[in-house]
């Protein structure tokens, strides 16, 4: 039931349009692509876009999702359809956390193990780093040309605000109990000490990273990985030549390769969203909300702001954060 009403002083064409929300905000499906026939298994279609990170990080104002719950949520609802044969994983991501990247990572190699349905990725636009590190949890990468790829590395980057501190005539004392206690505050330098602590655990984080691709990619090893893994990007052509993706495509491609996975001739492509979310076609995303605040034609991108606000390590590649040697 939908109410309409007209708003005064606005024109003959201008209204109101007041629809009923629904109360349940569980996840519901929307077939966005489907083939005639009898026997039609499903394919879900499951989208990891933006920054890959374990918290409620989206537009200034306004809901958003947390995207290691969101995933979790999907592939459960995937797990428990025995209608769905297979899965089609959906990156457009440059990376997150660590925490967050392997949490997800974690959840989809259990997805495969526990049900049996063979997963599919289709990297979009970027696939890197901590969005590349998911993709080697699937059994297929598939990716355009113009995809931007690799990116195999951590950084922790650190803020130091101490110069202008001492400009404006600010001081900042922590009372803290032990030396190291306060490591890594942007209120004080950085100690040699403080950097080696934090560069072995970048380079146990990145050994871990160079695991995970040898695991998922057949012909790569260890080896083959690390020489691969000094933090550059490649495109889709280039990483299809050293073997960081199996071939390149579309998406129509990975539906393709599900199919042939799961061993069904024809097949719906569903996607899941909260209520009133509609999805048109298999090219539907998820909503992007605001996007980022443009002050003086620099973008002011809050959700990377917001993780300086404390080091943490990411699997994440970024034009806009220095980065680090992770070797």
């Amino acid at each position: 039931m939908c109410l309409v009403g007209l708003v005064s002083g606005c024109g003959g064409h201008s209204g109101i349009l007041i629809k009923p929300v629904p109360l349940d905000q569980r996840l519901v499906e929307s077939v966005v692509q489907a083939e005639a026939g009898w026997f039609v298994g499903k394919i879900a279609l499951i989208d990891v876009s933006g920054l890959i990170v374990n918290d409620r990080i989206g537009p200034m104002f306004g809901a958003s999702e947390n995207p290691v719950s969101m995933f979790a949520e999907k592939l459960d609802v995937a797990g428990r359809d025995k209608s769905v044969k297979a899965v089609v994983l959906r990156i457009n991501s440059p990376g997150g956390t660590v925490q967050a990247t392997e949490a997800m990572h974690e959840r989809l190699k259990r997805f495969r193990k526990e049900t049996g349905k063979p997963v599919i990725t289709c990297i979009t636009d970027v696939g890197a780093s901590g969005g590349y590190y998911l993709a080697c949890g699937s059994q297929r990468i598939i990716c355009q040309p113009s995809t931007i790829t690799g990116s195999i590395g951590v950084i922790i980057q650190t803020v130091n605000f101490t110069g202008t501190m001492k400009m404006l005539g600010i001081k900042a004392d922590a009372i803290t109990s032990g030396r190291l206690k306060a490591m890594g505050s942007p209120l004080k330098d950085l100690t040699e000490q403080e950097r080696k602590i934090f560069q072995n655990m970048v380079n146990e984080f990145y050994e871990r990273f160079v695991e995970v691709v040898a695991d998922g990619r057949s012909g790569l090893d260890v080896e083959k990985v690390r020489k691969l893994a000094d933090g550059r990007v490649f495109t889709g052509r280039q990483a299809v030549k050293i073997g960081l993706v199996d071939q390149l495509g579309g998406l129509q491609d990975a539906i393709a390769q599900a199919k042939k996975a799961a061993s069904i001739e024809k097949a719906r492509v569903v996607m899941y969203h909260r209520p009133l979310g509609y999805r048109a076609n298999v090219y539907s995303t998820a909503p992007a909300g605001m996007p980022p605040m443009q002050i003086n034609l620099i973008n002011l991108n809050v959700a990377e702001l917001s993780m300086l606000r404390r080091p943490g390590f990411l699997y994440l590649w970024s034009t806009d954060l220095e980065a680090g040697k992770s070797e």
